[in-house]
């Protein structure tokens, strides 16, 4: 890891195959995505090569800012990678910004989860750690926890 990668690394309270569902269906990626107070309103996920992610998040202050993308690796219920450099089907994107590796290993009954969010620069990088990458990404990931332990089989 250099000084363009962030990196969140936690145990999470619930099995990897749930975490794994909170990621990849829509209506469980919206219970927990944006760090409360905001909110996600609405979200596609096509857990496929050069599938489409995207998801619109609603602010505190009623403004709405979406984070999409392509997804660039599918490794069921072990890793998942998108970026915003892409749009669906692989096309350039014109304003990119990073992308997000997510690993998900077995620690007996819980999950460790490890997301790193991954820079063309430093400056970027420092850029997402100014709009609150390391409290947005950890709330988000309680948020997580707490859907995932909801889920029956």
């Amino acid at each position: 890891m250099d000084d363009t990668d962030l990196l969140l690394t936690r145990t999470l309270a619930a099995p990897r195959q749930a975490i794994w569902r909170c990621w990849t269906e829509p209506r469980l990626l919206t219970q927990w995505f944006a760090p409360a107070p905001a909110e996600a309103v609405s979200a596609v996920m096509q857990p496929r090569l050069g599938g489409l992610f995207a998801v619109v998040m609603r602010m505190p202050d009623g403004s709405e800012t979406e984070a999409r993308g392509c997804v660039l690796l599918v490794d069921p219920e072990r890793r998942l990678v998108f970026t915003d450099t892409m749009r669906q089907d692989f096309r350039p994107a014109r304003e990119p910004f990073f992308t997000a590796d997510i690993h998900l290993a077995d620690d007996g009954p819980r999950t460790t989860y490890t997301a790193r969010a991954m820079h063309a620069d430093a400056a970027t990088a420092r850029r997402h750690v100014e709009m609150g990458f390391h409290e947005g990404w950890d709330r988000a990931a309680t948020q997580l926890e707490a859907v995932a332990r909801s889920l029956k089989d």
